[in-house]
């Protein structure tokens, strides 16, 4: 018996698992969802730490390191902010899945997920009340390798966001377990491996679930009625995290401390100009100023987009925690939140509040082709903000706050989550991921030799055949670098 259905005296009614929650795990699947999706599992398959079967035949039994969320009142037609309210408690899980019956239900998932112990979750529940939602770390070991570990903070949707959009079709009841999805990671075990999942507080590693512990056993095959299990390229794909025909392939673009540093350490004019060279010249954002000059930034883009303001759309995505809230409240460290405002100069798109909590979250810049409300707060905070200049009003008056993570034109320029940002006074521009080492190589070499020629104009040289560095000068210019790196 798992440990909820030992604390409420009976079975849970209801299982329900979200599709894809976390970042790092869309970002894996190539797709970030504006609203969360789900199916459900049948509570039969509630188990806790032990074995699990995985039928004779089959090749893929994925496995997913989950936080359970576990509805502790009643939640009927609640908003987002009281969502984490009617959470009673967390705990690890281990949502299972026989990806050979996928293709059997299209989508539904009843019979790949909803195997007898294909739900462990346990083995201690923690009181929801002593922690903060967006403040929780899951972990996945295999065979004692961790292969997953991310926190809620880098969920697409909050937990309270899940509770409450369920709530708005279905009365959730007491002891209902809500899946709450998978980050990066997540893989496929094999008869006689070990899988562990442990769900804990970022902020006080006492507060613990324990390590849910569920071994792979060859079970018996599936009788020959029904759906046959099948498999493809496809499903080995999304089982095991990435084709078997990829992995030798270059590994993602990442943003490194070392280029951070390095890419600190040139101006954007520069960059600007090697990106031109290679016929890129749309990537800068125009129309911006910052708002605290004599500042540097660089980070990975994520994006929000507004669209012109409707009154009946308006009404719809307007309020609540809507697009613009939940783009501030996902922002993370490292990450440039750069919003789509269509250059529209009479109307805020951030104000300090909001400005605070990117700062707050980690978030290394903010850039709006709109303007900011409660300019001069803004512009003491410590996170540097460009927009296109102070305007008092507040967001219903051009704009809605339509979806995020996708892809936006800001100031003219094309912005992809990921893109690597640069800014300075001279403004923001926006690199390719492919292209950050060969344009930074370029822009280093660029102004070792303007730092060179400024020295020579300093001194009286005629910038003939001087700048740009020509023949006649280069090798004096070798000389000097020589000289300057021994």
């Amino acid at each position: 018996m798992d440990v909820l259905s030992e604390k409420l005296g009976h079975r849970p009614g209801k299982v329900i698992a979200v599709h894809l929650s976390y970042r790092s795990r869309a970002e894996q699947r190539g797709r970030v969802p504006a609203h969360a999706s789900y199916f459900m599992k049948a509570s039969s398959s509630l188990t806790g730490s032990g074995e699990v079967m995985r039928p004779a035949g089959t090749e893929l039994l994925g496995f997913e390191g989950e936080v359970a969320a576990i509805i502790g009142t009643e939640a009927r037609n609640i908003t987002p902010a009281e969502g984490w309210t009617h959470v009673g408690w967390v705990t690890a899980s281990n949502d299972l899945g026989l990806h050979d019956l996928r293709a059997a239900d299209r989508g539904s998932n009843v019979r790949s997920k909803s195997g007898d112990g294909y739900t462990a979750i346990g083995p201690s529940l923690i009181d929801a009340r002593s922690i903060d939602e967006d403040a929780l770390r899951v972990r996945t070991w295999l065979d004692g390798e961790v292969v997953q570990d991310d926190t809620t903070a880098g969920m697409l949707f909050t937990i309270g966001e899940i509770v409450a959009d369920l709530s708005r079709v279905m009365t959730l009841e007491v002891g209902d377990v809500i899946l709450t999805g998978t980050p990066a990671g997540a893989s496929v075990a094999q008869p006689g491996q070990v899988i562990e999942v442990e769900v804990s507080s970022t902020t006080d590693e006492s507060v613990t679930s324990g390590r849910l512990s569920t071994t792979v056993v060859e079970g018996p095959q599936l009788a020959p009625w029904g759906s046959p299990a099948e498999v493809d390229d496809k499903q080995r794909e999304d089982a095991w995290g990435t084709a078997p025909e990829k992995a030798d392939e270059e590994p993602a673009f990442e943003l490194t401390d070392e280029l951070h540093e390095r890419l600190m350490n040139v101006g954007v004019a520069t960059l600007s100009a090697q990106l031109r060279q290679r016929g890129f010249n749309e990537v800068s954002i125009d129309g911006v100023r910052t708002l605290n000059p004599g500042g540097k930034m660089v980070g990975r883009a994520r994006t929000l987009r507004y669209l012109p303001f409707r009154k009946d759309l308006f009404a719809a995505k307007g309020g609540g925690f809507n697009a613009q809230k939940r783009a501030i409240d996902n922002v993370g460290p490292g990450e440039v939140l750069v919003m789509s405002a269509r250059g529209v100069d009479d109307a805020g798109t951030i104000g300090d509040i909001l400005a605070l909590r990117a700062q707050v979250r980690g978030a290394v810049g903010i850039i709006t082709d709109g303007c900011a409300r409660d300019y001069s707060l803004v512009a003491d905070l410590e996170i540097p903000v460009w927009a296109a200049g102070p305007h008092p009003a507040v967001l219903g008056r051009r704009h809605i706050p339509w979806d995020i993570d996708v892809d936006i034109d800001c100031g003219g320029a094309l912005v992809q989550v990921g893109d690597v940002i640069v800014a300075d006074d001279d403004g923001p521009i926006v690199i390719p991921p492919h292209l950050v080492v060969e344009v930074l190589e370029a822009a280093e070499k660029q102004e070792a030799e303007e730092e060179f020629i400024a020295e020579m104009v300093g001194k009286g040289e005629s910038v003939d055949g001087l700048y740009p560095l020509g023949p006649t000068w280069r090798p004096r210019y070798d000389a000097w670098r020589a000289a300057k790196t021994n």
